[in-house]
């Protein structure tokens, strides 16, 4: 029976190797038909990650935000033909990320998911945040919008004070210091706050103490975070 195989891809630019398992190359290297966020990305990855030169030779679709309910269907018919690799711009698959539709897909046509091994930027920043890992939330992506935006800080806030919860987000690159701002000048001194940025890669930087300490030690330094790969952790007291 043909399989669906989510594939993580590393979280920046740095040899596949690092970051996924001889295991996960391995069921890759393996594959010829792939489903894909975008094109261009997804040659340079499977390049990297053991098709040098042969990358025209694979069969690969486009699963984005701009995908209809109609084309998502018609990805169906590819498991008639044998097995199918989804993978999406870094990190895990389907995880605030248009390749969700295809593993339900899967589920209600009978097609075996299969998940492989590799980073998740969201799990990588709760073990290295010091805050509650028995209890959390991922609440996505934030509105963009500052009055929406600063009324969602807020609810989390509560929620994570009534819950003792951790609060997980993840920001557009360019909105980054608009809502690290939004986050200090509208969560409760004691509320704890960590930001983690550039994951596995070189540059990683997480640093995580109390809304009131970056207010007085990293915001008076000038810390910016820039249009880094970023998760943001609350933890309210």
């Amino acid at each position: 029976m043909s399989k669906l195989y989510l594939i993580p891809t590393p979280l920046g630019d740095v040899a596949p190797e690092v970051t996924l398992p001889a295991a996960t190359l391995d069921v890759l290297r393996g594959l010829r038909v792939f489903v894909v966020e975008e094109l261009r990305s997804a040659r340079r990855f499977l390049s990297a990650a053991g098709f040098r030169g042969r990358v025209e030779e694979l069969e690969l679709h486009v699963l984005n935000e701009h995908t209809t309910p109609a084309e998502l269907e018609a990805l169906g018919a590819l498991f008639q033909r044998g097995d199918v690799g989804l993978f999406s711009e870094a990190g895990l698959p389907a995880v605030a990320d248009p390749g969700a539709g295809l593993v339900a897909l899967c589920h209600r046509l009978g097609v075996p998911v299969v998940p492989l091994v590799g980073p998740s930027s969201l799990m990588l920043a709760l073990m290295a945040s010091g805050l509650d890992g028995q209890s959390f939330a991922f609440r996505g992506y934030l509105p963009a919008k500052t009055p929406e935006r600063r009324a969602a800080i807020h609810r989390s806030e509560k929620d994570s004070a009534a819950l003792r919860q951790t609060q997980i987000f993840i920001e557009t690159p360019y909105r980054n210091d608009s809502l690290l701002a939004d986050l200090l000048s509208g969560l409760a001194p004691g509320t704890r706050l960590c930001i983690a940025a550039d994951l596995t890669l070189p540059t990683e930087t997480v640093v995580s103490m109390s809304v009131e300490e970056w207010r007085r030690k990293a915001v008076k330094a000038g810390f910016t975070i820039g249009k880094r790969p970023c998760v943001f952790l609350i933890l309210a007291r």
